[in-house]
């Protein structure tokens, strides 16, 4: 039975759906756009993708098709969603979609992935709607190497009042990811660390990868979570915490003199492939099973067909799924990757 958008239903027993390696599926990370207004080097370099060259929505699911999308992946278990994109926040009605999403019994925890320069003026209009929470990309507190990071686009006073907005709003707990790179931002480090100590905030970091196929990346440039650590605990004592659930991708660590937490996310040094229970779907349709994937399996017939024979196409790619590429990085060698803008990271 196909249901119409925003109705509520009740929850049917999901699929215990497992991949090859007995993994199920609980978390959806989900495109709505494919564009964004900044141009990160590591992310979506301007050289390689300048202004109009991916914006338009000819392809881009809509709302309902991307209520189909979340609904069938509901009933094979997943309970855990992320809005991402490109930038979420250049999405037209937004808010709307995330109330319809709300209404869907078995989503227990949804969330949006965003540079923030956009949520001053829509923190609270994201909150109404039943966003409670918020994960910021921000690599540097100082305003000319964030410049830098963003390709030239962005300005750290618009990210920083769009924080501001998000905790007049209600946003609790924000999430802040910072990609490290040697050479670049590891100057920033101690300072984010500074910065959001005792906030109530959480502050991750990130260890370059090599997602997607232009932007640079090389070991060299990784600078490993463990270092980092030593580093930090160097200034603000910290002691290991127990991971929240399964599949749980940071880890984390709590400051001893009560201060909060902060997370690594080693996906070089430390792989968790394992315990992966991931699946992203972009903008226009494509189901990629790892974030490395170099290739994605087109959903979009499948959408159209209804919640019913979708559920029953994603469980099939879902048993089929045997992904573990940073396990395996040293001999996957030069492979293609799907950039990483079009699936959210």
């Amino acid at each position: 039975m196909n249901h119409g958008p925003g109705e509520v239903i009740p929850l049917k027993a999901a699929n215990d759906v497992r991949d090859q390696l007995r993994r199920p599926v609980r978390d959806l990370r989900l495109s709505v756009i494919e564009t964004c207004n900044f141009r990160c080097p590591y992310c979506m370099p301007e050289d390689a993708f300048p202004f109009g060259a991916t914006e338009g929505s000819a392809f881009r699911l809509t709302f309902d098709q991307l209520e189909t999308v979340v609904r069938a992946f509901v009933r094979l278990g997943v309970s855990k969603l992320r809005l991402t994109g490109g930038e979420p926040l250049l999405r037209k009605g937004l808010p709307d979609f995330i109330r319809r999403l709300t209404a869907i019994n078995g989503i227990e925890d949804m969330a949006l992935t965003t540079n923030a320069s956009l949520l001053a003026r829509q923190a609270r209009a994201l909150h109404k709607a039943g966003l409670h929470r918020l994960t910021v990309s921000l690599d540097s507190l100082d305003p000319k190497r964030f410049a830098a990071l963003s390709g030239g686009r962005g300005r750290l006073a618009d990210v920083l009042a769009g924080i501001e907005a998000a905790e007049d709003a209600g946003f609790e707990r924000i999430k802040f990811n910072c990609v490290v790179q040697r050479g670049v931002n590891e100057v920033d480090v101690l300072p984010l660390v500074e910065r959001f100590r005792g906030s109530g905030h959480v502050l991750r970091f990130i260890e370059f990868m090599d997602v997607g196929t232009c932007n640079g990346w090389s070991r060299e440039r990784v600078v490993p979570s463990g270092d980092l650590l030593k580093r930090i605990a160097q200034h603000w004592p910290l002691r290991s915490l127990q991971p929240n659930y399964r599949g749980e991708v940071a880890s984390r660590y709590a400051f001893e003199d009560g201060q909060g937490e902060i997370g690594f996310i080693s996906s070089v040094s430390a792989p968790f492939c394992g315990d992966c229970q991931r699946a992203r779907v972009s903008a226009d349709g494509q189901l990629f099973t790892c974030l490395f994937a170099s290739a994605g399996h087109d959903l979009r017939g499948l959408i159209d067909a209804g919640e019913d024979v979708l559920a029953d196409a994603l469980a099939a790619i879902w048993r089929q799924r045997s992904d573990r590429y940073s396990e395996r990085r040293a001999e996957a060698g030069e492979a293609e990757h799907v950039e990483m803008f079009r699936i959210g990271g």
